[in-house]
């Protein structure tokens, strides 16, 4: 053996060239093989996000011109004969002034039977909820249910006064609608803003307090656990209104000609948002104490839950019944006069029956829209104007007539709707061209998530979770590799938009899940994408909608 060592040491002295390439090449071949072996660039990689509640509105939009004539045909918004006429020829009528009524027998018929079926499944509730009364409790989690309930007694000690305040506040001369129209229309705005989240606050408020009032601290815990949801809810709405109403204080502080009359107004503005803030952070503790506090016995009650959305859905499926009641009556869009009534008793009308003209002071935009976006818009539902020639100007609007026919060009169909100003501007000339948002729908306070988590299989929609949270990235490589794949979660989609989802059922708020699947080779952190495609900004195409913070 020592031979042949020797033999060995003595070539690599005579070769030392060769040998030195030779243990290069090794060394270069076992890093090669290391690396292949080690190396994740062709894994895939993920990033997640977490399940969260928010608010998404969906819109649709369009463009036109603003119109020359102010004048439209009021439609019905159903068929039937007409059984009484409201209004005649040349009559001055207010903004939703009833013109007549069509026969609704059959729609009232739907409104009971719809009402019967909710008290019963309000029954069957009510039965399930005394089964899992306060006996069934253990002592924290009694406590946890008292404790919510003093705290939303707490909320309408402070609530009432804030609201009052709020309505007092927006009367003051100093922040009139006259006061804002002399500072400009930027402040007009702010004031419009801030008049509409009061009434939004007020509204829910009342009918708050009015099921507030109904329970006591021994009410079910199913009931306790909603009076403190609802409350935390008409905390945030009354929350909002003292925020639009400070920004609105502001503005005019900044550009009225005597700032110092708001001085006062700020400082009840800044105590009324403490008050509301500590009175939401005791509401939230709540819930989550309660959360924390469940009996495994509630916590495995499917029966209750099964029982709270048969209650959901009759409560659904009765306004579903009362909005087609409500088509039943032929409603003026906006004020005006009536140039000409069209129908007579007893008539029988359709959607595509012009009852009446009505001509109006206000200036109205004419604008198209594409078969697929206008069967979503409805008379009496608000839009948004903005103008080509002047940038810096916004009108809303309220939608007064949509045409029954579409127009055919090129094989494609479009649809004019007609949409009057809620206030007029000098600089707006007839012609000139307009665009427009129209909001179809708006749900607040609902499961989010981004569009690019849902995935589908054979019609059903899901997303997809680890049993545990991913380790970050160490490698400055953006989402997280796991050698386990992800669980496939179904989930029943809602209302959608171009970035984001409404989730009604699969996945619950907190939870972790992939939000986009990569390849590690494609990009970098530094440039990671945004995973929510611009949330909270309003989208301009056709079909579009937006979604507000979350």
């Amino acid at each position: 053996m020592k031979k042949y060592f020797n033999k060995a040491k003595s070539f690599i002295i005579a070769h030392k060239i060769i040998s030195v390439i030779v243990l290069i090449a090794l060394l270069g071949t076992g890093y090669w093989g290391y690396k292949k072996v080690t190396s994740t660039s062709g894994d895939i990689r993920y990033l997640t996000t977490k399940v969260a509640k928010g608010n998404i509105i969906a819109s649709v939009s369009g463009s036109g011109q603003v119109s020359a004539s102010n004048q439209v045909d009021i439609k019905p918004k159903t068929s039937g004969d007409i059984v009484y006429l409201a209004a005649k020829a040349g009559q001055k009528v207010s903004a939703g002034a009833l013109i007549a009524t069509i026969d609704s027998r059959d729609a009232q018929k739907s409104v009971r039977d719809a009402e019967i079926s909710l008290q019963s499944a309000k029954l069957s509730l009510e039965k399930i909820q005394i089964q899992n009364s306060e006996a069934n409790l253990s002592a924290d989690a009694q406590k946890a249910y008292t404790d919510g309930f003093n705290d939303v007694a707490d909320a309408f000690l402070d609530l009432p006064s804030v609201v009052d305040g709020l309505n007092d506040m927006i009367s003051q001369n100093n922040l009139s609608d006259n006061a804002a129209r002399a500072v400009g229309n930027t402040a007009r705005t702010y004031r419009d803003k801030a008049e509409t989240s009061y009434y939004a606050a007020k509204k829910a408020f009342d009918q708050n307090q009015k099921d507030y009032t109904a329970l006591n601290s021994n009410s079910s815990p199913a009931k306790i656990k909603n009076i403190i949801a609802e409350t935390y809810t008409t905390t945030k709405t009354v929350s909002d209104a003292v925020k639009n109403t400070l920004d609105f204080v502001n503005y005019m502080a900044d550009h009225a000609n005597d700032p110092d009359s708001f001085t006062s107004s700020k400082s009840t503005l800044s105590t009324y948002t403490n008050t509301v803030v500590s009175d939401l952070t005791s509401l939230s503790d709540a819930q989550t104490n309660i959360s924390n506090n469940k009996d495994s016995s509630q916590n495995a009650s499917i029966d209750m839950q099964s029982a709270e959305l048969s209650v959901q859905q009759k409560e659904n499926a009765l306004q579903d019944a009362k909005d087609n009641l409500a088509d039943y009556s032929i409603r003026a869009p906006f004020a005006g006069t009536l140039a000409s009534v069209d129908i007579k008793k007893s008539d029988s009308v359709s959607a595509s029956t012009a009852a009446a003209t009505l001509i109006t002071a206000q200036q109205l935009a004419e604008i198209s829209f594409n078969e697929v976006d206008v069967a979503k818009i409805k008379l009496g539902q608000k839009a948004t104007l903005t103008f080509d020639a002047i940038p810096d100007l916004t009108i809303s609007g309220i939608v007064g007539d949509i045409d029954a026919i579409g127009a055919v060009s090129q094989g494609v169909v479009t649809y004019n709707v007609k949409i009057s100003f809620d206030t007029q501007d000098e600089r707006v000339k007839p012609g000139m061209s307009v665009s427009a948002e129209i909001i179809t729908n708006m749900k607040q306070n609902v499961l989010v998530v981004p569009n690019s988590a849902i995935k589908s299989q054979n019609g059903t929609s899901y997303v997809e979770s680890f049993d545990a949270p991913l380790v970050p990235p160490t490698d400055g490589l953006i989402g997280t590799i796991s050698k386990i794949a992800p669980n496939k979660i179904p989930v029943e989609v809602g209302l959608s938009n171009d970035s984001e989802s409404e989730i009604i059922s699969g996945v619950t708020e907190g939870d972790e899940i992939v939000s986009r699947t990569i390849q590690s080779s494609a990009t970098t952190a530094a440039a990671a994408p945004s995973l929510f495609g611009g949330s909270g900004n309003r989208a301009t195409t056709g079909g579009a909608a937006r979604t507000t913070g979350r």
